[in-house]
């Protein structure tokens, strides 16, 4: 009696799951560590701690926040009376946006529903990246944007923070 139970038991055990493996995806929370560029001349640059910035992917949906600034941004006392160049030194390194995306093979294609940046709200605005996927990091390159293609494109690698 207990033969055949113990034959599918040790069956299925042999087997292992029957399911296939998820592919890896790149939904989840990402920050930037470093930049690399081959042109004009070749460098990598890391990203220093605290890094600031984050993009966040979720099925179909995307936002990021990054500054781009050495060092910290100063603080504004009155935003109401700062001058033109107060607030360009404190939020002129500000980027950030949000909106759709869609993946064709290694291609991304963000479009814009928001961002600071006004261009990136213009109709038909959008920005295509090729991106490689591996384990918790991903590197995206900038290919072409509404403009035309991107000119000594930037690759991003970004690790996994959830």
């Amino acid at each position: 009696m207990w033969r055949p139970l113990l034959a599918v038991v040790s069956g299925i055990l042999l087997a292992g799951p029957t399911h296939e493996s998820k592919p890896q995806s790149i939904e989840g929370v990402w920050q930037a560590v470093q930049w690399s560029v081959t042109a004009p001349s070749p460098r990598i640059t890391p990203i220093p701690a605290p890094r600031a910035n984050l993009t966040i992917l979720t099925a179909t949906h995307y936002s990021r926040v990054e500054v781009h600034a050495e060092g910290a941004r100063p603080t504004l006392s009155n935003p109401a009376s700062a001058s033109a160049e107060e607030l360009r030194a404190a939020w002129g390194p500000l980027v950030s946006e949000a909106g759709s995306y869609e993946v064709t093979g290694n291609v991304i294609t963000l479009r814009p529903i928001v961002a600071k940046n006004p261009d990136g709200m213009v109709s038909g605005a959008f920005t295509s990246h090729t991106f490689r996927l591996q384990g918790d990091t991903l590197w995206v390159t900038p290919q072409r944007s509404q403009h035309g293609p991107a000119s000594s494109p930037a690759t991003i690698k970004l690790v996994r923070v959830e």
